[in-house]
């Protein structure tokens, strides 16, 4: 019998509540950085871990202002988000020589966003068959190392 470990998950299925508040807020504002998977501190934007990812290297861009819209970020924030969109992809590269990355943000909770007030990017990398039958049929997904492991890995390429 075949088993799969994901003892990381645990603090989200023990949770008792979701954190009140922002977590882009909250994190941004914590000097926790290595706990938080926070991996570099822009001006405008601060780039960290996805907590729940789709795969291992699952990043995602945040801007300091609580924003919902992209419209509305102002023209250095979204400059920046874009060049750290950049930087993560060649990061990912670097760290994981994947055979794509994905690019993306929700704008709302109708377009799937989870945290619809404060947009953010989401950058991950992505293998030929990646998506497994685990993944189709049983929403499971297996990652291959920790997030402490993935943040160890990709800090020093920030």
């Amino acid at each position: 019998m075949d088993y799969l470990w994901s003892p990381w998950r645990y603090q989200y299925v023990a949770q008792q509540a979701p954190p009140k508040g922002c977590v882009f807020c909250l994190k941004m504002q914590e000097n926790r950085d290595e706990e938080n998977f926070v991996l570099h501190r822009g001006l405008n934007n601060y780039v960290l871990l996805n907590l729940f990812p789709y795969t291992s290297g699952h990043l995602m861009i945040a801007p300091y202002a609580h924003i919902g819209q992209l419209s509305d970020a102002d023209d250095a924030t979204w400059m920046e988000m874009m060049e750290l969109t950049r930087r993560a992809e060649q990061s990912l590269q670097g760290a994981y020589q994947p055979d794509g990355i994905n690019l993306g943000m929700n704008l709302g909770k109708s377009a799937g966003a989870g945290i619809a007030d404060h947009i953010h990017m989401h950058v991950l990398p992505r293998w030929h068959a990646d998506s497994n039958f685990l993944t189709v049929i049983s929403e499971t997904r297996v990652l291959p190392e920790t997030l402490l492991e993935t943040y160890r890995k990709l800090k020093p390429l920030f």
